[in-house]
């Protein structure tokens, strides 16, 4: 993860309610210089939460006091955005960022590379220049967590000493190929082999630590492929299973309590979603929701998004981008259409509810378009002044939930989000069309 290639979009400190509703790190500044950098599983909630606890907390009101802006960056789980935060905190060192010091120490995970097995601590100094750190993190338990989750794809050695027993790790498959059990090897080429294949899993798990987690699981699934060519079935399962491992620690693992209070919220979300819209549709489920927005500037560069959230949560990996062709543009509708027809037309995995921006016109296009695809699935609009849901039923029965209902809420987060996503590919291609 380079700092040099991250995207970065800034706000204005009062407008904060513009922030999208997916992870990512968030800065803010006074000029150029940053006073807090954190983290977030929904950036949108997390900053408007720091302005609310601004009125009560000195800490959070002298953030608000010595900055003028804030600039964020969308990253794809909430993984990426601890590595990037992290690595931001390090590069600036935020003067407000002083509640992850302890008597003013970070704390670091730290990597021995010199050794003949390198090994990863826990550490609260950077003094070792023989050694390479990653941090700083919030506590020793987020700290911990990582590693040993990590540990579960890529296994390494901690103990401090080499001995001739063979350790607890080991026995398990997480420590492996154990340094103790390579040093009683007396055949010169297999005790290389198994040290280089040590310093491999040292490699690996460094990369995962730098934010590098596309490059690893690229290897991985090429070496998977190659396994499976030459039906080496159970060398296939091995690598099956650590990819498994590795997408679940870096797409899907919580690690701290802003998360966990984060999912418990999208859970009640979801629930009374369900609960309002129950007397119209039948779910057989409600994990996956797809929302469809437009960006155009008089049908030029005309843009579309789809938008997917699971179990309440933006699920970035499934976003979808369309560019609709210009010869193809009669009205707004017509580009809908298209958009929506062109969807249903791949084998993805359909949505337990389909979300339109639009209010009954857009939700008649839509029924068009399953209709004729021979899909039945629920169907919603949310129309504006004020927010309120449009079914998908013959009469096109119109919602409207109390302004703080969170299924409405979540609805919204879904709405915005498809905004964004859409109109950042718009202005991209426009940008792009400027410079030719």
């Amino acid at each position: 993860m380079n700092l040099r290639d991250i995207e970065l979009e800034k706000l204005a400190i009062d407008g904060l309610n513009k922030a999208p509703t997916t992870a990512g790190v968030y800065i803010f500044l006074h000029g150029k210089k940053p006073t807090y950098i954190g983290k977030a599983v929904n950036l949108k909630a997390r900053l408007l939460s720091h302005k609310q606890n601004a009125k009560t907390d000195q800490k959070e009101a002298a953030i608000f006091r010595d900055s003028d802006s804030v600039e964020y960056i969308v990253a794809d789980s909430e993984f990426k955005a601890l590595i990037l935060e992290a690595k931001l905190i390090r590069k600036y060192m935020p003067k407000y960022n002083v509640r992850w010091r302890d008597d003013k120490s970070y704390l670091y995970i730290k990597v021995t590379t010199k050794d003949t097995y390198p090994k990863f601590f826990l550490t609260r100094r950077e003094e070792d220049k023989k050694a390479i750190f990653y941090g700083p993190f919030s506590s020793v338990k987020v700290a911990t967590n990582i590693l040993r989750e990590i540990r579960k794809v890529f296994p390494f050695c901690t103990q401090k000493k080499i001995t001739k027993q063979k350790c607890f790790y080991a026995k398990i498959k997480q420590c492996n190929p154990c340094p103790n059990d390579i040093e009683k090897i007396e055949d010169p080429a297999l005790k290389k082999e198994k040290q280089k294949e040590y310093r491999h899993n040292i490699k690996q798990v460094m990369r995962v630590l730098d934010g590098k987690v596309e490059l690893v699981l690229k290897g991985l699934y090429d070496e998977l492929h190659t396994a499976a060519a030459e039906q080496n079935f159970e060398e296939a399962i091995l690598l099956r299973n650590r990819i498994y491992r590795l997408e679940n620690v870096t797409l899907r693992r919580k690690f701290d309590t802003e998360v966990l209070q984060e999912y418990n919220t999208s859970e009640r979300q979801l629930e009374s979603l369900k609960k309002v819209l129950e007397p119209y549709f039948e779910f057989k489920q409600l994990a996956r929701i797809e929302c469809y927005d437009m960006s155009t500037t008089g049908f030029k560069d005309s843009t579309a998004s789809m938008v997917v959230f699971t179990e309440g949560l933006s699920d970035r990996s499934e976003y979808k981008r369309f560019k609709i062709h210009e010869d193809k543009q009669q009205s707004d509708f017509d580009m809908f259409e298209n958009v929506l027809t062109r969807r249903f037309k791949n084998n993805w995995q359909l949505p337990d509810l389909l979300v339109v921006d639009g209010g009954k016109p857009q939700v008649r296009r839509a029924r068009q378009v399953l209709a004729q695809a021979g899909i039945d699935i629920p169907l919603i609009g949310i129309a504006k002044r004020p927010d309120r849901f449009v079914i998908g039923n013959d009469d096109f029965t119109m919602l409207r939930p109390p302004l703080h209902h969170m299924g409405l809420k979540l609805v919204q987060a879904i709405r915005d989000e498809s905004h964004r996503f859409a109109k950042k590919y718009h202005v991209h291609l426009r940008n792009k069309k400027m410079l030719i």
